[in-house]
């Protein structure tokens, strides 16, 4: 029933400008305020009753899913604040997580860096793979594993231009993303163009392969296993990846400044048939075993040659420059170098030097590495929460502790994170970006290990 003030409250909400009005409560007080699109019919009142159940039976829920989590370290509201996250911003009927549930918030305010991320990339989702099974959720892991067995029987043995699988879909697993620019929007504080779609869907980016197998390979030693149809599947990617790791790409940070010879799509490639041939050995499968392994160890040794800098005593972003990249703090992660490995601890301090800063980290230097793209950008909340990641593997338990937990500060009043953040502690980009909630995750988990691995006298994750 409407209270006597509730019409000159519904009369704010008619302008053309913002919606905002005030409601106002006394303690112990409880009302309710549905907004509607396009309904259908007139607005149906909700009692009191029935509010108050919703909310209760809310509640219940997820505590109940919560309840699966077997996550009991020293970050666990900031984790589990995470899960929940990534938990809404899949989509229940097919298990594919958004990116990002928004369009348009832009990398820099008034700039061009503005993309629509309202789709299921094959790099995040399987990531998610990862933080999901880490965390105790099996329901949510076998999910996405199902969506992404789908996309690969689906997509086996086709061509379209770059490869067997597009590096994005839309939840439904269709992959119409025409990206298009709305010239009749202005965009947030006038930042535009404002896109729709993504053009980025048409790119080669050779290291999905890696993250795809990587997760699968993952969930099978969790029990979530491949069916003989989805294991013929992915051995005809596979042996579509033999003829074509070794070609430029536009790699994993989307560029459009031209293809070039990534060395993080390398290692990702060497990850691919690395747990091509763990998989089939594990699962008794029939494979072209001697084929993959001369691949990967083809890949392993143009990496260490072509994609190390001597001069810089790193890894560099791509083959021929002298540009950091930090997608490849993962190369410990993945297993591709170990955390001590002398070169492996350089590109570290490498990193601290030139993409750090106050523990925040850049994805790298777009005026040393031209990207196609005006502008610059803020750091990147995903590559923070890998940098203590990788702290944390190579033995820097202090410093990654530190990272993390000046990281933790930056989330907003809910415990969220966008894509980027500003010299001055603003969030931009499009928000909440699940990469980076899963990148958190991921973090606390490896660090909360270290830590308690140490204490006991113990070694941490290698």
């Amino acid at each position: 029933m409407r209270e006597p003030e509730d019409e000159r409250l519904l009369n704010l909400l008619s302008g053309d400008k913002d919606l905002h009005f005030t409601l106002p409560l006394v303690a112990g007080q409880q009302r309710g305020l549905i907004l509607e699109s396009a309904p259908d019919g007139p607005p149906r009142e909700v009692r009191l009753d029935e509010f108050r159940l919703l909310f209760d039976e809310t509640i219940r829920f997820w505590r109940s899913w919560l309840g699966q989590s077997t996550y009991s370290g020293r970050w666990r509201e900031a984790v589990e604040r995470s899960a929940v996250t990534l938990k809404l911003m899949t989509y229940a009927p097919t298990g594919a997580l958004v990116a990002a549930p928004t369009t348009g918030l832009p990398e820099q305010l008034g700039g061009e860096r503005n993309w629509d991320y309202r789709f299921t990339w094959i790099r995040d989702a399987s990531v998610s793979v990862y933080a999901l099974l880490g965390l105790g959720f099996k329901e949510e892991a076998t999910a996405f594993i199902s969506w992404l067995r789908d996309r690969v029987r689906e997509e086996a043995g086709g061509e379209n231009g770059t490869g067997p699988l597009n590096i994005m879909y839309r939840v439904d697993g269709s992959s119409d993303l025409v990206e298009e620019i709305l010239d009749h929007w202005e965009g947030y504080q006038g930042s535009a163009p404002v896109r729709i779609g993504n053009g980025a869907a048409s790119q080669l980016q050779l290291d999905i392969y890696g993250e795809a197998l990587d997760s699968i390979y993952f969930a099978h030693q969790r029990g979530i296993r491949l069916d003989n149809r989805g294991w013929t599947s992915l051995h005809t990617l596979l042996d579509w990846l033999v003829d074509h790791w070794d070609r430029p790409g536009e790699g994993v940070w989307e560029t459009r400044g031209g293809r070039k010879n990534f060395t993080y799509g390398r290692v990702m490639s060497w990850v691919a048939f690395d747990r091509a041939l763990r998989l089939a050995s594990a699962s008794g499968r029939p494979a072209a075993k001697g084929r993959w392994t001369d691949e990967r160890d083809k890949i392993y040794e143009q990496v260490l040659t072509q994609g190390w800098d001597s001069g810089r005593q790193a890894f560099v972003q791509h083959y021929g420059s002298d540009v950091l990249d930090s997608s490849l703090l993962r190369m410990p992660t993945v297993g591709f170098i170990t955390p001590d490995d002398p070169m492996w601890t350089s590109t570290l301090d490498a990193m601290d030097r030139e993409l750090v800063t106050d523990s925040l980290v850049y994805r790298y230097n777009p005026e040393a590495s031209p990207d196609g793209l005006r502008g610059s950008e803020g750091t990147f909340s995903l590559c923070s929460f890998m940098y203590v990641d990788a702290l944390a593997r190579a033995g820097r338990t202090d410093q990654a502790r530190l990272a993390l937990e000046k990281m933790l500060t930056y989330a907003n009043h809910l415990g969220l994170y966008s894509e980027e953040i500003d010299l001055t502690g603003r969030q931009l980009g499009n928000f909440p970006q699940a990469f980076t909630h899963l990148a958190l995750i991921d973090a606390a988990i490896t660090l909360d290990a270290t830590l308690s691995r140490a204490r006991a006298g113990g070694s941490g994750p290698g």
